[in-house]
């Protein structure tokens, strides 16, 4: 059994001492300094007081065939608990006499039946309510319940699935609004306190500290992670600091079971706003693109290509009629900077861009072969991601040139090859030995530079080969399908 919390207090510690003085005894007390006294546990009552009533409850419901009585009332918490956590439709229990079944339609007309139970918390005095977008997905009728029991139909101003971010509007006003607190002021190890409905138990308090700030789990927000208790049900509740301000929306748990087991992660308030503001404004979001595809800059790359350190986006592919492709950003290019900041990491890239109105000319910079390149890119808008077109099949050569320093067999591109990938030159890869298996180069690649330097040919590339350390690993930049990638190999002494 786990020891309860239990608040300390400053004591005084007597030491007893005693002597044999002749036939009497004599004591003395020694009073040391007393111990600085520790701090109790932090009272939430009067944050409960304070944001409470802005919390709200968020049923939905959606239209289907009527079914077996008992399959009807299966509670609204479980089909959300399968659903968000496991990822399916809640399992149909079996019955003494095998799987319980559905009762046919017989042309019978549809009825709302429960879908998900969730939280949410009031924007503004006139009825909006910020949630999770998964919460309301897919709903025909959203219901919101506010904690004195009234209950409203609420419409969907707009939903935004890539930040997990929604907005309802229920016709009351006077309503209390919450207060928006500031993300950059949040620090690790602070209190902080979460109400909603977990497995639609409405009004409920948990509280924690945060874990971490800027975790990544998403392509367009870094989230706030704590170990509030957080539960099925809970999805778009208010994280709250201990000034009663609201500094994030609980969003996720991270679980092997699909309940709470002390990570939890919130979206920044300050992001959510400014996807609630576009919501309200137009219905969605609009996100600026660059039209490339990007991975991370691994230790082994950036010390073969000369960087200081580990940063920046690997351009892995330019899309073809991009605004990365008209401002002449090139695969295997390292974006390390946009508008003035500096991407730590790649994941920076996708958020500096999507947070940067559409029509946009903005500045960066990339490192390319060695050195820094500054350019200008015009942001275009984001749009549904477009399928990846397969390469034809490379036509292979009749011989191919042996590089056995770095256990390659290659050969000249044909010209119907660099029109299909789009290349004005490289050296194909026909057959791969030790060390270039182990670097992970595959037979049909195309080696576009080595050490920095293009390989247009195979001439260049021996020449290159011939002149390398072997005593050091060397970089080569290779085109695979339509995307490039950066690999380290160390060549045979």
């Amino acid at each position: 059994m786990a020891r309860p919390f239990a608040f300390k207090r400053s004591v005084s510690v007597g030491l007893l001492c005693a002597s044999l003085w002749g036939a009497g005894l004599s004591v003395a007390l020694v009073q040391p300094v007393s111990a600085q006294g520790v701090r109790g546990l932090p009272d939430f009552t009067e944050l409960v007081e304070q944001v409470g009533p802005s919390v709200v409850n968020i049923r939905t419901m959606e239209k289907a065939a009527p079914r077996d009585v008992q399959s009807s009332d299966q509670d609204a918490e479980m089909q959300e608990f399968f659903r968000r956590f496991f990822g399916v439709p809640m399992p149909t229990p079996n019955t003494p006499n095998g799987p319980r079944q559905q009762r046919p339609n017989r042309g019978q007309p549809e009825e709302a039946q429960p879908k998900g139970v969730g939280s949410g918390f009031i924007l503004s005095g006139d009825g909006y309510v910020m949630t999770n977008a998964h919460v309301v997905e897919g709903a025909d009728q959203v219901l919101v319940t506010l904690p004195d029991k009234r209950e409203f139909k609420a419409r969907i101003v707009g939903m935004d699935k890539r930040t997990d971010v929604a907005v309802v509007k229920i016709e009351a006003t006077g309503l209390p609004a919450v207060k928006i607190g500031d993300v950059s002021r949040l620090k690790v190890g602070e209190w902080v306190m979460a109400i909603g409905s977990p497995f639609g138990l409405e009004n409920t308090v948990t509280a924690g500290i945060v874990s971490a700030k800027q975790r990544d789990t998403g392509d367009y927000l870094s989230f706030i992670q704590t170990d509030v208790a957080i539960n099925p049900g809970n999805s778009g509740g208010p994280l709250i600091n201990m000034r009663g301000e609201v500094v994030g929306i609980n969003s996720q748990i991270y679980s092997r079971s699909g309940g709470f087991m002390g990570i939890s992660f919130a979206i920044p308030i300050d992001e959510a706003v400014r996807v609630s503001e576009q919501l309200r404004a137009t219905g969605k979001v609009q996100r600026g693109r660059l039209g490339v595809q990007i991975d991370q800059v691994s230790k082994d790359v950036a010390e073969s290509l000369g960087l200081s350190k580990t940063q920046g986006a690997l351009v892995r592919g330019v899309e073809q009629g991009s605004p990365a492709e008209k401002a002449g950003l090139e695969p295997g290019d390292i974006i390390l900077k946009f508008e003035g900041k500096t991407i730590d990491k790649s994941s920076d890239l996708p958020r500096m861009v999507g947070n940067t109105k559409p029509g946009t000319r903005s500045a960066i910079q990339v490192w390319r072969r060695g050195s820094v390149k500054d350019m200008h890119i015009t942001v275009g808008e984001f749009e549904a991601d477009k399928p990846v077109k397969k390469a034809a099949a490379a036509e292979k050569p009749q011989a191919g040139t042996v590089t056995k320093v770095l256990g390659l067999t290659v050969s000249e591109l044909t010209d119907a090859q660099k029109k299909e990938l789009k290349l004005r030159g490289g050296v194909r890869v026909d057959a791969v030995a030790e060390p270039a298996s182990r670097a992970g180069i595959q037979e049909g690649d195309v080696i576009l530079a080595l050490a920095n330097i293009e390989t247009p040919n195979v001439q260049t590339l021996e020449a290159l080969t011939a002149k390398l350390d072997r005593s050091k690993p060397v970089s080569l930049l290779i085109r695979r399908g339509e995307w490039a990638q950066y690999t380290v190999i160390r060549p045979v002494r």
